[in-house]
Order: C-alpha cells, then sequence, then structure tokens
C-alpha cells in the first residue's frame, strides 16, 4: 500500500507532460515586419490579415483595397504575437483615384512565377506573373533556420498575383495571411521579414 501514492503522481506527471508540451509551442513568439510601397493603374484585389492570437484575444487588422483606378499606396507594419506580450502596429498612407478599366485586347502566354518557402520559421511567399506585355523584377530572398527575409521589386504590365502566409505552427494563428491580384500597370516595393523557429508545413499561396 505504501507505493500507491508514488504511482498516482508518476500517472498524474505523465497525464500532464504532453498538455506542458503543447501549450509552450502554441505560446511561442511570432514576430513579423512588412514595408510595402507601390504604385498601381488598373483593377485590383488585395487583403492582409493581421493577428496575434487565436479566437476572441489578442489583436486583430483586416486591411484591403478592390476595384479599379489609380493607387498610390505606402504600408508598415509590425506584429508581435504568441506570448505575453502581443503588440500590433499599423500605418497605411494612400491616394486612390477612381478610374474604369479596359484591358488590352491581346493577351499574352508569357508566364513567370516563384514561390519561397522556409519549413523552420513558417513562412512562405509567391509572385505570379501571367498576360505579360511588359516585366522588370528584382526579387530577394534570404532564408536561414532563424529567419525569413523576403524583397520584391516590379515593374509589370501585367495580371500579377503576390501572396503570403507567416504561421509558427498548427497550435497558432497565422500572423500575417496576404493575397494580391493587380491587372494593369505595377511599381511596387515589399519586404517581409520574420523570425523564430516553427514545425508548419504551409502551401503556396
Amino acid at each position: 500500500m505504501r507505493w500507491l501514492p508514488i504511482l498516482v503522481l508518476v500517472l498524474s506527471f505523465a497525464l500532464m507532460a504532453p498538455g506542458l508540451a503543447a501549450t509552450t509551442v502554441g505560446t511561442a513568439t511570432q514576430n513579423l515586419t512588412e514595408h510595402s510601397w507601390m504604385y498601381f493603374q488598373g483593377y485590383m484585389d488585395d487583403t492582409r490579415i493581421y493577428q496575434t492570437e487565436p479566437g476572441y484575444a489578442g489583436q486583430k487588422l483586416v486591411s484591403g483595397t478592390r476595384g479599379s483606378g489609380t493607387v498610390s499606396r505606402t504600408q508598415f507594419a509590425q506584429v508581435y504575437g504568441g506570448s505575453d506580450y502581443d503588440e500590433l502596429s499599423f500605418n497605411e498612407w494612400g491616394v486612390f483615384d477612381y478610374r474604369p478599366y479596359t484591358p488590352p485586347p491581346t493577351q499574352s502566354d508569357l508566364k513567370n512565377a516563384l514561390c519561397a518557402k522556409n519549413y523552420e520559421v513558417g513562412s512562405v511567399i509567391s509572385e505570379s506573373y501571367s498576360n505579360i506585355q511588359q516585366l522588370v523584377k528584382d526579387t530577394n530572398i534570404y532564408q536561414d533556420d532563424q529567419v525569413s527575409v523576403y524583397q520584391i521589386g516590379s515593374i509589370a504590365r501585367a495580371t500579377t498575383k503576390i501572396g503570403s502566409r507567416v504561421q509558427k505552427n498548427f497550435n497558432t494563428v497565422p500572423a500575417y495571411t496576404m493575397g494580391g491580384t493587380y491587372v494593369g500597370d505595377l511599381n511596387i516595393r515589399m519586404q517581409i521579414e520574420t523570425g523564430n523557429s516553427s514545425i508548419l508545413t504551409l502551401p503556396c499561396p
């Protein structure tokens, strides 16, 4: 009978251990910084979602633009989430001028695409261009086990699609989700930087 309390304590610890591990993984910090500038003429549809915690907790922000016209816009965002200290900052400056958009009479079969993933950090970005009339691009990517840096610089007369997702693991929400389609003349400079470790496999947006 003297062994019974000891066995109970050992079993209780074994049952609690997985829960403690899941909590530790789920609350790991996810940091993100984004700089974006664009000048665009045509039709666009883009959305950005930032959040630090799942459900009715943490900080949430959604930004989107849809329609045809001329857009000059600058965006800056910082996200620190998944810990006891959550913070989200966002700044947008823009000039939006409505103009009807008429697609060019001819289509092009020229295409260009890129998708980069960092499984260690938990980030992915993709850019693709179709119906290319003109494209000058400068894409720079740096990835290691601690950080991902994506830099896009493009001047395009085409259908441009850019997408990105940053999510540490299955126990966290995406700190950043972005998807944009731009049909027309686009001049864009965009940088996304995120760090820390991940165990999540992300598909290309």
